[in-house]
């Protein structure tokens, strides 16, 4: 429309054309040329591990250099939100000296049916009462344990994830004798019981279940005391107590901080230490011809080894002899409870047939 285009603002300006214009003259060459590869880390301003002296970052402050926020300093870096769950769980379930949680409801009652010292029994609310939690509630009653009626999300976070059929048993700490103390009360209860010494100690044995069927061979055939390595051993657990049926609550167990040292120093008190080793010609029925003459009158320390791998190197070089178990066909080995259990029924056997048992 005539006259329209004389209007303000409806004319552009001469230079102030949007979109590229014909040509830069040269001024854009260096935007066009790369930049090369990127910097570490440390070597840009902005990042947080930037480690420029002085050198500001986004917030306008001295970026940290690592030398002041990591290990060099001693102070642990600071986990992120999801990291303390993650942790905690996963130190739950790997540390078996430390509380336990029985969960599911044949597991508690069994836990509880064995006498396994418990601190308290955590039932959610409003689950399905059965005779398993009826009794649980009973014994748990009768023991004066606590029993805490908490909301469901509370016994979730114990199970971490685990089936937990709305009860849960937490079980404390086992208290480990030192190895001296074990000693000590070995030879209070063989001198009471008119003995010498009879002690087993086990090398890395893993599987609970073994252990308590080694506590409970134990107990069946006078022995005085049971020693555990610290690393590479599974500990008392829920488990290991009720397969011990009761045994782990009588018999006196310790933990060594190094096995091959305490055999040695158990050694140096008189003790023969005799190892079970099936690769070895010389079998338990040649027990004199290791042990001494006189071993079924002797202090003795049984080991056993674990049971993919038998015996460390260094146990079996500070054991006094190493003997194998005799067996017939085509078999290996033995599982190590059942080998515990063969060795301990001979040693049992010469007590007697000597007069010493």
């Amino acid at each position: 429309m005539a006259g329209n285009s004389r209007r303000p603002g409806a004319r552009r300006n001469p230079g102030t054309k949007k979109g590229p214009t014909k040509g830069s003259g040269g001024k854009r060459n260096k935007g066009l040329e790369g930049k090369g590869p990127t910097p570490p880390a440390h070597e840009r301003p902005n990042h947080k591990s930037y480690k420029g002296g002085g050198s500001t970052g986004k917030s306008g402050q001295g970026a940290p250099s690592s030398s002041r926020s990591g290990s060099q300093s001693g102070a642990p870096r600071r986990p992120t939100t999801s990291e303390p769950r993650q942790r905690a769980s996963s130190a739950r379930r790997e540390a078996p000296d430390g509380p336990q949680i029985v969960l599911g409801r044949n597991p508690v009652i069994e836990s509880l049916r064995a006498n396994i010292p418990a601190t308290a029994l955590h039932v959610a609310q409003g689950i399905e009462v059965d005779d398993r939690v009826r009794e649980a509630l009973r014994i748990a009653g009768d023991r004066r344990i606590a029993v805490l009626e908490v909301p469901r999300h509370d016994v979730e976070r114990l199970a971490d994830g685990a089936v937990h059929q709305g009860i849960a048993l937490s079980v404390p700490p086992f208290e480990y004798a030192h190895p001296d103390d074990l000693l000590e009360q070995a030879r209070q209860a063989a001198h009471l019981a008119r003995v010498e010494p009879l002690l087993v100690a086990l090398d890395g044995v893993t599987d609970p279940r073994n252990l308590g069927a080694v506590i409970r061979s134990a107990a069946a055939f006078g022995a005085h005391g049971v020693l555990l390595p610290l690393r590479r051993s599974v500990g008392v657990t829920p488990v290991a107590w009720r397969t011990s049926a009761g045994a782990a609550a009588r018999m006196p167990i310790g933990r060594a901080t190094n096995l091959s040292r305490t055999l040695t120093a158990w050694n140096d008190e008189g003790f023969a230490t005799i190892g079970l080793d099936g690769e070895v010609s010389t079998t338990i029925d040649d027990l004199d011809a290791v042990a001494g003459p006189d071993a079924a009158r002797s202090p003795l320390v049984l080991v056993v080894g674990s049971e993919g791998k038998g015996l460390s190197r260094l146990v079996r070089e500070t054991c006094t002899g190493t003997v194998a178990i005799p067996m017939a066909g085509d078999t290996e080995s033995l599982n190590a409870s059942v080998a515990a259990g063969v060795a301990l029924a001979e040693v049992a056997r010469r007590r007697r047939g000597a007069g010493a048992l």
